[in-house]
């Protein structure tokens, strides 16, 4: 994932107090992350670096009005207007996640840093659940009016986000996920939005 061009610098407070979370924020155009003063330094690196990386994400994903471009999308593609767009950070293993029964569509902060036109893909992907909540045929031509679908997925073949073809994983909720991360059942797809 792309990160800002300039990243900000990070400053480590150690704390005797803290026991066991961690926490970052920007000060003054510094990531200041708050870490227990006993922690090991290789755990600590490990958690600084995670959360430095998600701060950045989201100073990316930030200036992109998401809801916008998929209410315009929606309109652009004869597609159903969700009821809500935003932008997550909580999903490791997807780009994006729908819940058809709410029209709630959630995309991945990690897609920040992504060409514009991928990320527009995830959005009519998750906005297609709207209408069929499955991988269907019908489901991929309703993805296939987006003129930039087949590059999209090879850019996100290219970006390790594994197997597109096949079934979505579907826990039975309603709940459709465009999953992120290689594995043996990773897929474009999920639940019924994804």
């Amino acid at each position: 994932m792309a990160v800002p061009a300039h990243p900000l610098p990070v400053e480590i407070i150690r704390s005797a107090r803290r026991r066991r979370t961690i926490s970052a924020s920007v000060v003054d155009g510094t990531i200041r992350v708050r870490v227990p003063a006993g922690m090991a330094p290789d755990e600590e690196r490990r958690h600084v670096q995670a959360l430095v990386d998600r701060v950045q994400r989201k100073l990316v994903a930030g200036p992109v009005d998401v809801e916008g471009r998929a209410r315009t999308l929606a309109r652009r593609h004869g597609l159903p207007q969700p009821a809500s767009v935003r932008w997550v950070g909580n999903q490791r293993e997807r780009w994006g996640s729908c819940s058809p029964r709410t029209g709630e569509i959630r995309i991945s902060d990690r897609l920040a840093g992504f060409p514009v036109w991928v990320l527009d893909y995830v959005l009519v992907h998750e906005l297609a659940h709207l209408v069929e909540a499955n991988h269907s045929p019908a489901f991929h031509a309703l993805v296939d009016r987006y003129p930039k679908a087949e590059r999209a997925r090879g850019f996100l073949i290219a970006k390790g986000l594994g197997d597109l073809e096949g079934d979505a994983l579907d826990d039975g909720d309603g709940d459709h996920r465009l999953l992120g991360e290689a594995g043996d059942e990773a897929r474009l797809g999920g639940e019924g939005c994804g």
